[in-house]
């Protein structure tokens, strides 16, 4: 269902794949970001983008779920930090690695930023999955 591809005349990528294919017919989800809120919309983690993107990816598993989909089954993400520190980027993207969203791999961006949507917020991702049958 899911072909991932890492191109050998490229320089290989540390936990992603350079792209991945997925078959006409299947059911994509399109995830809007996943932002570091509980469920009472409070922040969690402020000041501590690890601890953030914990929390952006217990989110992202609750939306997955939602459409019958999980962090394995992730094809495409956007991961965005704010910071202009390459330490602060490879943190937060230990946590994604930990998690299991890398398992695959799929494809990934990992994007510093000046700032997101919520007052505090270091951290964002946004996915696209395949919904298995």
């Amino acid at each position: 269902m899911i072909r991932r591809v890492t191109v050998p005349s490229l320089f290989p990528p540390p936990s992603y794949s350079h792209a991945s294919v997925v078959e006409a017919g299947t059911r994509l989800a399109f995830l809007a970001g996943s932002v570091p809120l509980d469920p009472d919309g409070a922040l969690v983690g402020p000041g501590d983008p690890v601890r953030q993107a914990e929390q952006v990816i217990d989110n992202l598993r609750e939306q997955l779920g939602a459409v019958g989909s999980g962090l394995a089954h992730v094809v495409a993400t956007d991961v965005y930090v704010v910071s202009s520190e390459p330490a602060v980027l490879s943190a937060v993207w230990s946590v994604v690695e930990a998690s299991g969203l890398s398992t695959g791999p799929h494809s990934s961006t990992l994007i510093g930023v000046a700032c997101l949507g919520y007052t505090g917020q270091l951290v964002e991702i946004t996915a696209t999955a395949v919904v298995p049958e």
